[in-house]
């Protein structure tokens, strides 16, 4: 386990709810499948739960699958987002609408794993406040992943880690879980798309928040496409780590956790 710390800085404290937030559009052929292995995953392992999924603009049966999935899922708790969409957007919207006291951020296309997403419960519950997933340490394991964008994330990985001085590898996946006063101390969010992915990770570094990393698992989707287009995010992503640099080194503590 790559870890900043050997051991979380709290004291184990009991966590009531686990919120998933799920950013979904046009996944009417993926979330069925996705949606009952995180319920059943759950509900085995005991843990306390809503999944949100955030229909973002879908021009399919996307909603209309959530609906017939919420009288076989009792823990779903699907809303749509009227306003302008975006991956970013979505996510924040699903954060908005949480009622739990930890979330978890989960792509709608089953790449991200159940199993996963159990043992960042736990960890949080052992007192950290973040628990982020890592697919390129000892552990780890990706399964189709296309090659161009592997070399694009391993490059840009690897400057986010430079740039920042950090031991995280694999800042850029949104597979990650949060305390709720993680989220709240890191409003407001700015990215709109696939680069809030960064943005709350390293908000939540650069303000103090105690984090650990464990090795995870990702597949690629069976239906559909990819949602995030490299040539599209380059800038965006480059805006928010600036502006996250920038607070790290220039804003001389003011935003960090008090």
């Amino acid at each position: 386990m790559l870890t900043p710390r050997s051991r979380p800085p709290f004291a184990p404290s009991t966590l009531d709810l686990y919120s998933v937030i799920i950013p979904a559009r046009d996944e009417q052929d993926s979330l069925p499948s996705t949606l009952a292995d995180i319920f059943s995953t759950f509900t085995r392992e005991g843990v306390p739960h809503e999944i949100i999924v955030v229909d973002d603009g879908s021009s399919d049966r996307t909603w209309a699958v959530l609906q017939e999935l919420r009288e076989i899922i009792p823990t779903l708790a699907p809303v749509q987002n009227l306003g302008l969409h975006g991956f970013g957007r979505a996510v924040t919207y699903g954060l908005q609408h949480m009622k739990g006291d930890a979330c978890v951020i989960m792509m709608a296309d089953a790449s991200d794993s159940p199993a996963d997403a159990v043992k960042y419960w736990r960890l949080l519950n052992e007192g950290w406040e973040c628990v982020f997933g890592s697919r390129f340490i000892k552990g780890g394991e990706v399964i189709d992943y296309p090659r161009i964008k592997l070399l694009v994330n391993r490059l840009a990985n690897f400057l986010v880690r430079l740039g920042f001085n950090i031991a995280l590898n694999d800042t850029t996946n949104a597979f990650k879980a949060y305390r709720r006063t993680v989220i709240d101390g890191c409003k407001p969010f700015l990215a709109p798309h696939f680069n809030l992915t960064v943005e709350i990770p390293l908000k939540s570094i650069v303000r103090g928040y105690s984090w650990t990393v464990i090795p995870i698992s990702w597949r690629n989707r069976k239906y559909g496409e990819a949602k995030l287009k490299i040539k599209e995010m380059g800038s965006r992503y480059f805006f928010i780590c600036a502006y996250l640099w920038l607070e790290k080194y220039f804003s001389r503590g003011d935003y960090r956790r008090k």
